[in-house]
């Protein structure tokens, strides 16, 4: 099996004293999006898991 890991984008939003994730999700351009329409104090991260081992 050569399946790719998919990635995934979480946006944060952040609200007196911590971050709060708002919305994951796998199309970079509607996170990218959504940070846009929410403002600033805006974070998008990006994670894409490491393929395991056998």
């Amino acid at each position: 099996m050569t399946d790719k890991p998919a990635t995934t984008y979480i946006i944060s939003v952040f609200e007196k004293p911590h971050w709060r994730t708002v919305l994951t999700t796998k199309d970079k351009t509607k996170a990218l999006a959504m940070a846009k329409e929410i403002g600033d104090k805006v974070r998008v991260e990006e994670i894409t898991p490491k393929p395991k081992r056998r």
